[in-house]
């Protein structure tokens, strides 16, 4: 900052440092290549002066009409070579000529200059025309021109030569686009540093850096939160609580991450949004630490996203440029290697070793730490997926004692024995026309024991545990959220101003070009910087959006009728083989269980191909929507998804949970799908246990398959052939830049990040199997605990070690997928009703037993259930062929509530029929008040905001005006003590006005810090 001359005259404020910065005229390096357009801006930094070799450009800084301008001694003494206060340059091009070992370097994390810290990398790839490997050139690229280092200069006619070529048009308007926006970047205040183009083709590296003026001014626009001077102490417990919690950390120590825990600590800092007004409430020891790495990331792509182009058709941001294919990526930087040798620590060295690795399974994940690393978003989310799996862990327990129930008590059965009593010898009727004959119920006695495991009264207990365990598990969700908002600073922030997206603003202007002449669209380009204040003709309306909602809802119903069509088609595949198998006398014994398998099989692959289109459609149908911001765009991604996937996994298990065996009619009256092909039945035992074998064994596929090796094996597939894409293109090579690489150039190697809807999603849909479908398969909670163990690393390794650092993004919730949840949860209420009043055998024995049992018990229940039919009454041509069975067959038995041959109205419905159905429909509402009466007193019992979290909330808010009170008392009273010191009115004056602005950083003496923040030209 100019600040002599003001200092000298006794005018240090912002008119007298505005006038000199804009009177002199900087010495700046002019490198090979460098742009003209440059920032007349410097930071100074000690004692580096221009390199021996440099050429100086002198660039005139911007007059003021009327302003005579400074001289040049004054410019020289800023920035001269010999300068105590030489400063180095904003924009660093670094000469291809002067090469910098990378062993010298002290961190891959700097500009060349190791002091400035790189905040953010852009990245594109150049080509230029012409160049091409003169014959015996090994035809490799150099890159990156990394720390200056371009090996030996080429010559002319010897091997490796390269022919430089003039660019085309289009990477020359390229190339005219990224200067204007970095020339822009600087404008901001931003330093930046890359390397030259000297290469045939290769990848450019811009590396941004924020100094503290920009840093500090961008922190008060976000009002970013920030630690004061002043700390508190964290209310304790009652005492019976507070001996509890140390007796549990106590027995959990071994568990806990070797990483610093904020939470643990009793004291607090109160936090305020950074004001540069007001910076001596702060506690700031060191500018370059003061923000931490990924706020300062954070505040770099704010800058980016807001930064226009004028010759990108008006552009704005970053994500514009990216998607216009004049950069190629925009990212910040890890904190170095993961996997370095040495004892040197950094929070992704420590991450690695305490989170991202299978080894520390058992171990509880540093939460405060992921969130300081990656930012507030993705914190939530490894939070919300930590407690979702410690929930797991009470339902797991009591899913397998009701599993263990079900084998203790399958040799009670009394509906299983009498199945299995061959004396009984119910003859069935045929499962087929002509090919199938008749058959014993004693034969599927395997069927009807195994069912007993999952169809038990212990089951209906476990679906209203399950209920209120969904319950439970949101309400506790709500109760972390609003502690980690408390100790993250989370509370009050407020919703961050979305900038609109490239395809939104590409669509606005096609409109206006359509509307009127090209002048509006270049209205419409100075108007892009005001935020909301566009006109109505600016915007599209629902008349614009009409033809993507139409195509959105057309393409939404045929997605749901393919997977609809897909489930028919499994059907027909069942009942045909099944028919096919029971032609042979050899395969005719397990026709069942063939035909359950390999259509579970196929439904399983189906769903998998499925689960991949989808989600690629539901990208395309919100695209053509043209949503106006991402966070519209990602709601509505995130719906569209979810509706489709959810559709895909559930729907062959709500086919056998609710629909196969009710539309079969009766024999002598079946109902046909097909000519001879008859609507599959469910077996003796009835649909669970083949509800639970679907249910399993999709579940237990998609969590392998899907969420595990695709996690595992897609992202090394697509780094094999990145890596292979890279050595296989012609050019340059550096052998001592790839023996070092820098830490952009690991970095970009990695995969970009996309964000965490698909986390979610596989998260979400393993919840619907958790609590939709748990009344037929008590042991799902088990598998998704054994998962998720195993998820919860495998996403932490993945972003630790496979993915490009993350922007950090601050968050209260985790957004859409609250609702989703507790939609899940209340349907989930329905659907277990349902499945234990219909799929189960529930309903049918109480009320045999209660109703129609001669002694109270079950015995006889099988025979209640099995109705009559005459065989001489089948139709022609139905009837088994060469039947085989042992004794001839009058009359046959079918699983029905049917009158009987000899009633009056014979194979009408029966009054045991009617009392089964409305008992069940009297469970459903029963049940479905009751659990859902239940949901609603938990979550009455459990406030949202734990109480001592309320309660620090209101201290926090009367010591932080407590604090105000006492820091402004102290700036008056010194104040008034220089007062008093000076003499004269106009030096009082002037001493008032010093005194008033070194105020603002009176916390650290000497710093001219709080100078140049409170003094920056915004």
């Amino acid at each position: 900052m100019a600040v002599s001359n003001c200092r000298e005259a006794g005018k240090f404020d912002l008119a007298c440092v505005q006038e000199e910065e804009e009177n002199m005229d900087f010495d700046i390096p002019l490198l090979p290549g460098s742009p003209r357009r440059l920032s007349p801006r410097a930071v100074a930094r000690g004692g580096q002066g221009p390199k021996h070799g440099q050429q100086n450009l002198k660039v005139p800084g911007p007059r003021a009409p009327g302003l005579p301008g400074s001289s040049n001694q004054d410019s020289e003494q800023l920035f001269g070579g010999g300068s105590s206060h030489s400063c180095s340059v904003i924009n660093n091009y670094l000469d291809a000529n002067e090469p910098v070992s990378s062993e010298a370097r002290l961190s891959r994390m700097h500009f060349h200059d190791n002091q400035r810290k790189v905040d953010y990398v852009l990245a594109y790839h150049y080509r230029k025309r012409g160049a091409h490997p003169s014959h015996g050139s090994p035809g490799h690229s150099l890159a990156i021109v990394s720390n200056g280092e371009t090996g030996k200069e080429p010559h002319a006619g010897g091997p490796g030569d390269i022919e430089l070529g003039p660019l085309d048009s289009l990477e020359e308007e390229r190339k005219e686009q990224r200067e204007e926006f970095e020339h822009n970047l600087m404008e901001a205040g931003l330093e930046l540093e890359k390397d030259l183009e000297s290469k045939s083709q290769g990848s450019v590296f811009v590396r941004i850096h924020a100094p503290w003026q920009v840093l500090a001014r961008e922190a008060e626009f976000l009002k970013i939160k920030v630690p004061t001077k002043k700390m508190y102490e964290i209310k304790s417990e009652g005492s019976i609580a507070k001996k509890f919690n140390e007796i549990l950390k106590r027995l959990s120590s071994p568990l806990k991450p070797r990483v610093p825990d904020h939470n643990d600590n009793k004291m607090k800092n109160l936090s305020y949004p950074f004001s540069r007004e007001k910076m001596y409430l702060y506690n700031i020891q060191d500018k370059d630490t003061f923000f931490d790495n990924a706020t300062r990331s954070r505040i770099v792509h704010e800058i980016l996203k807001r930064t226009a182009c004028s010759r990108a058709n008006n552009t704005m941001g970053i994500n514009s440029l990216i998607a216009n294919n004049i950069y190629e990526a925009a990212y910040p930087l890890h904190d170095g290697e993961y996997d370095s040798p040495g004892d040197d620590m950094n929070d992704r060295k420590l991450l690695y070793q305490e989170w991202a690795r299978y080894g520390v399974f058992y171990k509880f994940q540093p939460i405060d730490l992921i969130r300081k690393y990656f930012g507030e978003k993705i914190g939530l989310y490894f939070a919300w997926l930590g407690l979702y799996t410690s929930f797991l862990i009470p339902s797991s327990v009591i899913g397998v004692i009701v599993f263990l129930y079900g084998c203790a008590t399958i040799e009670e059965d009394i509906p299983s024995k009498e199945m299995c009593d061959q004396q009984n010898a119910f003859t069935m009727c045929p499962l087929c026309d002509k090919s199938c004959d008749y058959w014993n119920l004693s034969s599927a006695c395997g069927t009807a024991r195994a069912s007993h495991l999952f169809d038990n009264p212990a089951t209906v207990f476990f679906s209203i545990f399950m209920a209120l365990w969904a319950t439970m598990f949101l309400e506790n969700w709500k109760r972390l959220q609003m502690r980690l908002g408390y100790f993250w600073d989370l509370t009050g922030i407020e919703e961050e101003q979305e900038h609109s997206r490239p395809e939104y603003e590409t669509r606005v202007r096609e409109k206006m070009l359509k509307e009127s002449d090209k002048s509006v669209v270049q209205k419409l380009g100075a108007n892009t910087t005001e935020s909301e204040d566009e006109d109505d003709e600016d915007k599209l309306t629902w008349k614009d959006r009409f033809p993507g909602y139409l195509m959105n809802f057309a393409s939404i119903l045929f997605m749901i009728a393919l997977t609809f069509s897909i489930v028919f088609g499994v059907i027909v595949y069942r009942i045909t083989t099944a028919a096919a198998l029971s032609l042979n006398k050899a395969t005719r014994s397990n026709v069942r269980v063939t035909v359950t398998a390999t259509a579970v099989i196929i439904n399983l692959v189906v769903i998998l191909i499925l689960d991949e289109i989808y989600g690629a459609v539901a990208k395309w149908l919100t695209k053509i929507e043209v949503p106006k911001t991402e966070q519209t765009f990602e709601e509505r991604l995130i719906l569209k998804a979810f509706l489709l996937k959810f559709v895909n996994a559930y729907s062959p298990i709500f086919y056998v949970a609710f629909f196969k065996g009710r539309f079969v009619g009766r024999p002598g009256s079946y109902v046909y799908v097909f000519d001879g092909y008859r609507m599959e039945e469910c077996a003796p035992g009835g649909c669970l246990m083949e509800l639970c074998i679907q249910l399993s064994i999709i579940m237990l596929g998609k969590q392998l398959i899907q969420n595990n090796i695709f996690e595992i094996g897609v992202p090394k597939l697509k780094k094999l052939f990145r890596k292979l894409k890279d050595e296989t293109e012609p050019g340059e090579t550096d052998s001592a830049h790839s023996k070092h690489p820098e830490q952009w150039d690991l970095d970009y190697s990695l995969e970009p990040y996309t964000g965490l809807t698909p986390e979610y999603m596989e998260m979400i849909i393993q919840f619907g199997f958790v609590t939709l479908f748990v009344a037929s398969f008590p042991l799902a909670p088990v598998f998704a605990l054994l998962n998720n163990v195993i998820e919860v690393r495998l996403d932490a390794k993945k972003f630790v070690t496979e993915l490009r650092r993350p922007d950090a993004v601050r968050t209260k919730d985790i957004g859409i997928w609250f609702d989703i949840l507790s939609g899940i949860g209340k349907f989930s209420v329905i659907i277990n009703a349902f499945v234990i009043a219909v799929t189960s055998d529930f309903i049918p024995r109480l009320v045999y037993q209660y109703t129609y049992s001669h002694n109270g018990t079950l015995h006889g229940f099988v025979n209640h259930t099995l109705s009559f039919f005459n065989v001489s009454q089948l139709k022609e041509g139905t009837q088994p062929e060469n039947s085989q069975f042992d004794r001839e067959v009058q009359f046959c038995r079918f699983k029905d509530y049917r009158e009987p041959p000899w009633a009056p109205n014979p194979y009408e419905f029966s009054k045991q029929y009617w009392s089964v159905l409305s008992a069940r429909l009297a469970f459903v509402i029963i049940f479905q008040n009751l659990v859902m009466f239940l949901s609603v007193l938990v979550d009455w019992m459990i406030p949202d905001i734990p109480t001592d979290i309320s309660d620090q909330i209101k201290k926090e808010k009367s010591l932080l005006v407590d604090f105000f009170l006492k820091e402004e008392h102290e700036k008056l009273k010194v104040m008034d003590e220089l007062a008093q010191r000076s003499q004269g009115g106009g030096q009082h004056s002037r001493r008032s006005r010093a005194a008033s602005s070194a105020l603002s950083g009176w916390s650290q003496p000497g710093s001219l810090a709080s100078s140049g923040s409170q003094h920056t030209n915004v």
